[in-house]
């Protein structure tokens, strides 16, 4: 079948992640899929004039609400797959509960990554529980042989003869709802007593899109680069906490594999990549207890989940006065990783799911 994946393309986000192995997953059983940003596009007319341009037979969209709402009124099949904003978050507000509602009704199916995505938004929909489907994110780490480790200390600001040198990594977009500020002030208390400690948060710019042209000219710049102006100023006054854009996967990978421990601080996550990578890659977690966080770490077993800043340096610090509490960790957060995360069964399950739009 020839098939449109709408999905949010900004490099290095989740979406965009998730979006690149499906579409992989459907192309891998000879299936046509062209992957497009649902940030290009404006309403559902555009759409529908692509679909008849390009000829496509079905459509998924990731996010019931940015994705879902372009395919309202669609004249081909199509499916959703949740994005975690979308049912944490956009959910609240009343415009777009109708709309995606509306979405939901539509839909062949819809993909949740967890039972409890699935009971949030069967709560909201009752009508649409049997057509959610679980499956959680496959995961395929690769990280470089050839990354340059001391080229990325130079990069943080990160002086590389620092001795006994623990470096904390915090993956996430510049979004408020990542909340990358969240440890900034405790991390910098932590440094400076000890100086061997350090935050490196790492990702893209987040640049927001108003769902109207009216919204769209007011003050659009300022706005844009609003949030990204407030984490830089304060990272660059706060010792300790480093700021890089993002860096290609494999470099990501890798670079993960040198630090202490990757760092969560999210109001809300659908199902993090970021952590099911570093559990696959044996680094430690150390995460928000959130539903989405909660969802795929076992406090103590898999990883460790904090609720309030003081608790997380707390337990990162118990954390590396116990080794044995370290490699139990990573060693259990690998295996969870290897039996609920496949790649190959989360292949399989789209690629029988897509049957459905048939």
């Amino acid at each position: 079948m020839r098939l449109l994946l709408l999905a949010c393309l900004r490099a290095q986000t989740g979406n965009a992640t998730t979006a690149g192995r499906i579409q992989d997953h459907l192309e891998a059983v000879g299936h046509i899929c062209s992957l497009k940003d649902a940030f290009g596009y404006e309403n559902p007319s555009e759409i529908a004039n692509l679909i008849s341009a390009e000829k496509f037979e079905a459509a998924l969209a990731i996010h019931l609400y940015k994705g879902g709402r372009l395919l309202q009124g669609s004249r081909i099949p199509f499916g959703i797959i949740f994005g975690g904003t979308d049912i944490n978050e956009d959910v609240k507000h009343e415009e777009k509960h109708r709309v995606m509602g509306a979405v939901l009704e539509e839909a062949r199916f819809a993909v949740a990554f967890t039972e409890k995505m699935k009971e949030l938004a069967a709560a909201e929909w009752p009508d649409a529980r049997s057509k959610i489907y679980i499956q959680t994110q496959g995961i395929m780490t690769t990280p470089s042989a050839t990354f340059n480790w001391k080229r990325f200390l130079q990069n943080a600001g990160i002086p590389q003869d620092t001795e006994n040198l623990r470096l904390f990594l915090l993956i996430c977009g510049l979004r408020r709802v990542k909340d990358p500020l969240y440890l900034v002030d405790v991390f910098s208390e932590w440094h400076r007593r000890e100086p061997h400690i350090h935050l490196v948060i790492i990702g893209p710019a987040y640049t927001i899109r108003f769902e109207s042209e009216l919204e769209w000219k007011i003050n659009l710049e300022q706005v844009d680069t609003q949030f990204t102006s407030e984490v830089n100023e304060k990272v660059n006054r706060t010792p300790g906490v480093h700021l890089l854009q993002e860096i290609p996967q494999d470099d990501l990978h890798a670079a993960a594999k040198r630090c202490f421990a990757v760092v969560n601080s999210s109001i809300s996550e659908g199902m993090s990549a970021a952590i099911l990578e570093a559990m696959d890659l044996d680094v430690p977690v150390l995460a928000r207890n959130i539903p989405g966080n909660a969802a795929i770490i076992q406090h103590k077993v898999t990883g460790l989940l904090f609720t309030d800043p003081q608790e997380f340096v707390q337990l990162s610090k118990s954390l590396m006065n116990d080794p044995t509490l370290e490699r139990e960790i990573v060693t259990k957060a690998k295996v969870y990783v290897k039996k609920h995360h496949s790649w190959d069964c989360e292949r399989e399950a789209y690629q029988n799911l897509v049957l459905r739009l048939q």
